[in-house]
């Protein structure tokens, strides 16, 4: 029998979500803040929930997928949140990227009920989600994984659904090592772009040509495409970036572990934000350094 899934935060990345669990046949239970992507998600046959309590009143598994740390506490914890209302043996699975350290709490608390918690952040922004094609990189008990995989296959293929560990926070750590690698390749494509304008030189050829080579990858053929066309409509917001990046530098400060990359890709992205650019693309980081250069 079809458990029921209760989706809470039906944002940009949480709406396709839902929407694929819907269209899978599992029965859906959604609750969000604004009314509008609620009625949204009915038209797509999910059943409308006055609060979170009222979501884990009604579901074998609760999703969150809200934008920080403070966000997840408020729904799980706060007044009307999920746990004043979960049953025994269901399963939470946090979608959001938040702390690692937040997550280890939450993840006992919800223990403390008799139930198990997944952190289970993804990569693949909002094209990924309205796609399907996630990548989701799971902590928590294995034997939690094992019951909700279907689930999870809604929204991303198996082949992307890892496994990192079994404590809690794990894959919020590997999500933080995500938006780490992200950021030093972004600021490498930026400034080989800036390069290529100063000097006169068609960064489009540039690309075409690093593409065929070593230098090449997802975020150059993504967001060199971004930063040659000045197409930065948000698939991942900047002012969400930052808030990753802050997590990353926070954890890595915790556990003694230097990093001057993403300590300098935090920077650009706080110019960025400080400049009004919060609501676009996080690729956008790419000009501030087209500023310094002198670059319009």
């Amino acid at each position: 029998m079809s458990e029921t899934v209760g989706f809470i935060g039906l944002g940009v990345m949480g709406r396709p979500m839902a929407k694929h669990i819907a269209a899978k046949g599992h029965r859906l239970v959604v609750h969000n803040r604004s009314r509008g992507a609620v009625e949204d998600l009915q038209r797509s046959g999910a059943l409308p929930a006055d609060s979170a309590a009222d979501v884990a009143r009604q579901s074998d598994v609760v999703i969150t997928m809200v934008p920080d740390t403070a966000d997840v506490e408020q729904v799980l914890l706060g007044e009307g949140g999920v746990l004043t209302t979960l049953r025994r043996d269901c399963v939470v699975i946090d979608m959001s990227s938040i702390s690692p350290v937040a997550t280890r709490r939450l993840a006992a608390a919800v223990a403390d009920r008799g139930s198990a918690m997944l952190d289970a952040p993804v990569s693949g922004g909002e094209i990924g989600a309205i796609n399907a094609t996630l990548s989701i990189m799971v902590g928590g008990p294995a034997h939690a994984l094992a019951r909700v995989k279907p689930i999870l296959e809604c929204m991303g293929p198996p082949e992307k659904i890892i496994h990192v560990g079994e404590e809690s926070g794990s894959g919020q750590i590997c999500k933080i090592c995500n938006q780490m690698a992200i950021g030093g390749a972004l600021a490498g494509v930026s400034e080989a772009m800036a390069m290529a304008r100063k000097t006169g030189v068609d960064p489009s050829k540039v690309r075409e040509a690093l593409l065929g080579g070593f230098a090449a990858s997802r975020v150059l053929e993504v967001h060199g495409e971004r930063l040659i066309k000045g197409n930065f409509a948000p698939g991942f917001r900047a002012r969400l970036y930052q808030k990753d990046l802050r997590l990353a530098t926070e954890t890595a400060a915790a556990h003694g572990v230097a990093v001057p990359s993403a300590a300098l890709v935090s920077q650009l992205i706080n110019a960025l934000v400080a400049s009004g650019g919060g609501d676009l693309d996080y690729s956008a980081m790419g000009t501030v350094l087209f500023d310094l250069a002198g670059l319009e």
